[in-house]
């Protein structure tokens, strides 16, 4: 209840059974373009018999990388250089067309250091696929909301509010 409003809130979760598994086990996409640890949460709202509903996806980066678990902290993120990336990626991208329609990438990864190969590879291959219905923007988390900085979010807002607005 808000101001006296009372409606239902409700937050479901889907997790994919295609390459579900641990943190730096497994990353990236398989050939079918199935990311890794993928999930689909749903928020919906219901008010007076009104519905509304908004879904948002997350996964590993969708091209083929791994991050091997060793003795440091944070193993450092290896791009495959032996396979075609686009086929899997396109595929990952066709499939959450058809299931979601447009789609707004954001990618939170760092910008710089082990990541920023990453962040690259990334924004590349939106743009070689060309899509209008992809759209790619890249914010640094760490970077702009270090220290507790949660303000710093409305930098991404603003990046992302013509898209929210349609």
């Amino acid at each position: 209840s808000i101001n006296g409003k009372c409606f239902d809130w409700l937050l479901v979760s889907r997790r994919s059974c295609f390459r579900a598994g641990v943190r730096y086990y497994v990353r990236g996409i398989d050939s079918e373009g199935h990311a890794a640890n993928f999930v689909e949460t749903e928020q919906i709202v219901h008010y007076k018999g009104s519905k509304a509903s908004f879904v948002q996806t997350r996964g590993s980066i969708p091209f083929f990388w791994s991050q091997r678990p060793n003795l440091k902290y944070k193993p450092k993120p290896q791009i495959s250089k032996s396979v075609n990336h686009m086929d899997g990626f396109q595929r990952h991208f066709d499939s959450q067309i058809i299931s979601y329609g447009k789609q707004m990438i954001v990618n939170l990864v760092n910008q710089k250091g082990s990541e920023k190969p990453l962040e690259q590879t990334f924004s590349k291959m939106v743009n070689s696929m060309a899509n209008g219905m992809v759209r790619y923007v890249a914010f640094d988390f760490h970077k702009e909301c270090s220290r507790m900085r949660w303000d710093r979010l409305q930098i991404l807002l603003d990046q992302l509010a013509d898209q929210q607005d349609e």
